[in-house]
């Protein structure tokens, strides 16, 4: 059963203050207790429709952050759970969703209060959305083909793009992560990032779009020391915790017991493509939770960002990885490697790597079950689903 049927009716027991539970009760009256109208539904509907339900009575609101927990983990927070939850259509104050917290596992309780208890704050300064943009590469999973990249503003702190890939590449980073971010919000005063090789061709683009940008006395890019790019550094140890951590527990105990020889080529493409993907799926989640928090004092970063930069570009202006690569190469006399992977592609035609998608998803059709289970030290899923993809892939090549 729809409930567009009944929205007329949703919306006004809605702004009469009605709890998704009471609205059920009433719509389950006039349909006669036809199926589709549960509480559960309702507030996802009410989500969908941009309707903001109060009322939540507690052993419901327990029930959907176990859910949540089941989902994310057990790192995060009051903050962090209720734009989660928000996002699911489950609306409650942030002193009930921390109660509930505290409630439903004292453990992972615990673990965050000695994590939120050595986390000193850095002293920081940026005036506005789009003086300086912060880019930065985690490897904690190089190892296993998985590097995460980011970029933060200064500013609001909004994580504006983020990628995954096998291994850290200057096309992918500018592809994936610059280009896609400066048509979204505009162009940065500066971009920050270390000293590493693989920002060359996004720098390069800085700079020859410098005369774009809203201050121009400031230098189109900075180079420091990982330690000092502040801002996108204090995002790491939230990705680690979860979303990095839990999958490389599970790879190290398949490594340990010799079930995965990460010597093989054909093995080391596996992993790298089904933990990447896992890993998006956990990194994407973070960071809508993350755009949406309470920062205390200033607001959320996707209220901060507002509009984006000062000054927006053209798309003509910011060309494709491949094409900005040519002119890079013409203008500096020097190239850049195009493509990056992990092991070695086994697949001779793009139809037989079809044919083991297609065997692999008839016994995982979700894979984000998969992360869910890992973040919460339930690993067996996903060594089964790796190790299934592996012979799968053997059977085929």
């Amino acid at each position: 059963m729809s409930l567009e049927t009944y929205s007329v009716m949703i919306l006004d027991m809605a702004k009469q203050g009605l709890s998704s539970t009471e609205i059920s009760a009433q719509i389950s009256q006039v349909n006669g207790g036809a199926r589709g109208c549960s509480a559960r539904n309702v507030r996802r509907f009410c989500s969908e429709n941009g309707l903001s339900l109060m009322g939540l009575p507690d052993a419901h609101l327990e029930l959907e952050v176990a859910k949540a927990i089941t989902e994310t983990g057990p790192t995060y927070g009051r903050k962090m759970m209720k734009v989660y939850l928000a996002m699911k259509g489950v609306h409650a104050a942030e002193t009930r969703i921390g109660s509930a917290l505290r409630t439903m596992h004292q453990p992972y309780h615990e673990a965050r209060r000695q994590g939120a208890r050595n986390l000193n704050p850095i002293p920081y300064q940026a005036d506005y959305m789009g003086q300086k943009v912060h880019m930065d590469q985690n490897e904690k999973l190089a190892m296993f083909g998985v590097t995460h990249v980011l970029a933060i503003d200064g500013f609001s702190k909004k994580i504006v793009a983020h990628s995954t890939m096998p291994i850290k590449n200057n096309l992918a980073i500018y592809e994936d992560v610059f280009r896609p971010a400066v048509l979204a919000y505009g162009m940065w005063d500066q971009v920050r990032v270390d000293h590493g090789k693989e920002f060359y061709l996004t720098l390069f683009m800085q700079e020859l779009l410098s005369s774009h940008r809203h201050n121009q006395e400031r230098r189109p890019y900075l180079q420091t020391s990982s330690t000092k790019n502040h801002i996108v550094e204090r995002i790491w140890p939230e990705v680690n915790n979860r979303v990095n951590y839990p999958l490389k527990t599970a790879l190290m105990g398949l490594v340990d017991q010799e079930e995965i020889d990460m010597n093989d080529s054909l093995v080391r493409y596996c992993v790298s493509n089904l933990t990447g993907r896992l890993c998006e799926i956990g990194l994407t989640r973070l960071v809508e939770s993350w755009n949406a928090h309470r920062i205390p004092g200033k607001g959320t970063p996707n209220d901060l960002a507002g509009r984006g930069c000062p000054k927006k570009i053209q798309q003509e202006l910011l060309p494709h990885s491949a094409e900005a690569a040519d002119l890079y190469s013409q203008q500096l006399g020097s190239s850049l490697t195009r493509h990056s992977t992990f092991g070695v592609d086994p697949f001779s035609t793009e139809q037989d790597k079809i044919t083991v998608e297609n065997q692999f998803a008839e016994h995982y059709s979700d894979i984000s079950e998969l992360y869910s289970r890992a973040v919460n030290n339930d690993f067996a899923p996903y060594k089964q689903a790796l190790l299934c993809l592996i012979t799968t892939t053997q059977r085929n090549v």
